[in-house]
C-alpha cells in the first residue's frame, strides 16, 4: 500500500476521526473495461475542520486504534 492516499471525506460524526472514501481505477486485463473500486478508511483528524465532501490527503501511520491506521495530512479542496 502507498504511504499517501487522496480521498473524499464521507463522515465526520466521530470525535477526532473522519471516514475517507478512496477510489481507484484500473483496466480489466481481459475485457479492457475501466473498473472502479472503493475503500472506506478511518483517519485520525486532530485539529483540521473538515466537512463531508472535502478532498484530503492521508498518510499511513502506526496503529492509533483497532481500525485507525491513517492520519489526515492536509485538506486539498472542498
Amino acid at each position: 500500500m502507498k504511504k499517501f492516499l487522496i480521498g473524499t471525506v464521507i463522515s465526520t460524526k466521530m470525535k477526532k476521526t473522519v471516514v475517507v472514501n478512496i477510489e481507484r481505477k484500473f483496466k480489466h486485463r481481459l475485457y479492457k473495461k475501466i473498473i472502479i473500486r472503493h475503500k472506506k478508511l478511518k483517519a485520525h483528524n486532530e485539529s483540521l475542520s473538515l466537512k463531508n465532501g472535502d478532498v484530503v490527503k492521508i498518510k499511513k501511520v502506526k496503529p492509533i486504534s483497532k481500525e485507525k491506521h491513517f492520519s489526515v495530512i492536509e485538506k486539498i479542496s472542498q
